[in-house]
């Protein structure tokens, strides 16, 4: 694994985060803003695993390039 970066949540990304998480990002905060459940506070990390990117919110939700594409979940246990 390689770290990447970390960004406020609400705050625009780093350049470096890849172009295809930007709208799961935005989605995931808007999701999370609207909901009572889980913080929208703490910050983002950038990591890559296996040569793909994984953002990842402190508040316990994450955005990961899967070979199928780009995934938004929260956290699994």
């Amino acid at each position: 694994m390689q770290l990447g970066t970390r960004w406020a949540a609400g705050s625009e990304p780093p350049a470096s985060v890849p172009a295809a998480l930007r709208p799961a990002i935005a989605e995931a905060e808007a999701n999370l803003a609207g909901s009572s459940s889980l913080p929208t506070s703490g910050y983002w990390t950038l990591t890559w695993l296996e040569g793909r990117a994984i953002a990842e919110l402190d508040a316990g939700w994450e955005v990961l390039q899967t070979a199928s594409g780009v995934v938004s979940r929260p956290f699994e246990d």
